[in-house]
């Protein structure tokens, strides 16, 4: 009996197979991230352009764009990789695992580590509830910007 192919083998496209879901995962984890700084862009870029009688320059976009990314990329890294990986709890992480950590490096229970770890859940669940409704109000903002140059460039 011959031994089954995987489907690398089967599929030719594989490579590709790999990268698109590459680009996936990079776009959930950043996806979730990526909705504040849209906003965050926005205001950074008002705020840059204040100065310069409300002109939009390349200098400011890609500098705005810059500090945001390298941002994000320092606070994935340091607070995701190099944090957040390490501290698990029998291969679990979470919040209510870095609890239990947390109370077993004190060697007792501690009602003030309990409350700040249920605080933790509770912030993480707010956050899980209003981050697509941020997504839904920047899509139909952006629709609105992008409305509103269709329009200018109508009149032109």
């Amino acid at each position: 009996m011959e031994a089954p192919t995987t489907n690398r083998d089967a599929d030719p496209r594989s490579s590709r197979t790999f990268w698109a879901l590459t680009l996936g995962s990079v776009g959930v984890i950043y996806g979730d991230i990526g909705t504040s700084p849209l906003y965050a862009f926005r205001e950074a870029l008002n705020a840059a352009i204040s100065g310069e009688g409300g002109l939009v320059s390349s200098e400011a976009v890609v500098g705005v764009l810059s500090l945001i990314l390298w941002a994000l990329m320092v606070i994935v890294t340091a607070k995701y990789v190099l944090i957040l990986l390490r501290a698990d709890n029998k291969g679990e992480g979470g919040i209510l695992s870095l609890t239990a950590l947390a109370q077993r490096a004190l060697g007792r229970p501690s009602t003030v580590i309990l409350t700040l770890g249920m605080i933790g859940a509770a912030l993480f669940y707010g956050d899980a509830l209003i981050t697509p409704a941020i997504s839904v109000l920047s899509a139909v903002e952006g629709l609105e910007i992008l409305k509103r140059l269709w329009a200018k460039r109508g009149s032109d």
